[in-house]
């Protein structure tokens, strides 16, 4: 009597595994594709949204040369209405150069003590510090310029008032630097140990290594972080609205106060009635705050091209 040849046990089995490892395989391709293309998503919406409310104004009622050359911001005026924003920019600028000046040198000093001197605990502590610095919310910040920084530069310099450019420079500076810190000790642990050991193998000192091996080296990193901080500076809104004064003049020293324009658009939006020309005007602003955030992004690819080119 002849039997029917026998399924080898695990046969149908394996075959459904493999097709399971498969659909979940696919499953996850999809789910990384679909997270490494949100936030393209997320922020074209956002300027969609931006873009629609402020196209109003930028076909109809914008004035370019006023928009950019006049410092007078009167939008309520119900005589004539003005919309400059040269003030604005001018106290925007102001505020971030002095925030690099400030935060640059601490933070590319602090990433290569971590880097290539600290080691076990320290650097550990070190790390752990400078991240929670990074995570203290905006607010708190400007609460310090406002209740400390003020008084003290009040004090120091005998001026009349603290909420400046200094103020909101040191702010956004302490802000940065976190960030800049992190991003730049990144950068430097990048590079890889045989450049340091085939420059101390040719006598070069500790120093001699980290400034004419490691940092060239590393230049790519340095600068994407130094290009993060401008433009976490840049952008930046309460902290600047708490220590700046909030004056719309254009800053002839450090002890002005200036106006920036996302402070501008924070302390007025919730008052303005919603499509109103004033209402327009800020979405313009935002516009052009997001033009100038790819201005800055697009130069920094170039550089970075060029670099890595040589």
């Amino acid at each position: 009597m002849e039997h029917a040849p026998s399924v080898q046990p695990g046969l149908t089995a394996s075959g459904d595994g493999r097709n399971r490892d498969w659909y979940i395989d696919q499953f996850f391709r999809l789910l990384m594709f679909v997270c490494g293309i949100s936030a393209i998503v997320f922020v074209l919406g956002i300027f969609i949204f931006v873009f629609k409310e402020g196209a109003g104004f930028i076909v109809h009622q914008l004035e370019w040369a006023e928009f950019f050359l006049s410092p007078k911001w009167r939008p309520t005026s119900a005589i004539h209405a003005t919309y400059g924003t040269l003030a604005m920019v001018a106290g925007t600028a102001a505020v971030t150069l002095i925030a690099m000046a400030v935060a640059l040198p601490f933070s590319f000093g602090a990433a290569i003590f971590i880097a290539e001197f600290a080691q076990g605990k320290t650097r550990e502590w070190l790390k752990v510090t400078i991240e929670l610095l990074a995570a203290i919310p905006s607010v708190v910040w400007g609460f310090i310029g406002l209740m400390i920084i003020n008084p003290l530069i009040i004090e120091l310099f005998d001026v009349p008032i603290g909420l400046n450019v200094l103020n909101a420079g040191l702010i956004l500076g302490l802000m940065a630097a976190p960030i800049i810190t992190s991003i730049a000790e990144d950068a430097l642990k990048a590079v890889p140990d045989t450049y340091r050991e085939a420059a101390e193998a040719l006598g070069a000192t500790r120093w001699q290594v980290i400034y004419q091996v490691v940092l060239p080296a590393a230049k790519n990193g340095l600068l994407s972080a130094a290009l993060l901080g401008v433009g976490r500076a840049f952008g930046e809104t309460m902290a600047v609205l708490m220590a700046s004064g909030h004056a719309l003049v254009i800053p002839g020293s450090v002890f002005d106060s200036i106006r920036a324009l996302t402070a501008t658009i924070a302390a007025e939006l919730g008052e303005t009635p919603v499509g109103s020309d004033h209402y327009q005007a800020l979405f313009a602003i935002g516009i052009f705050l997001f033009s100038i955030t790819f201005f800055i992004n697009m130069i920094a690819d170039l550089v970075v091209r060029g670099i890595r080119n040589q």
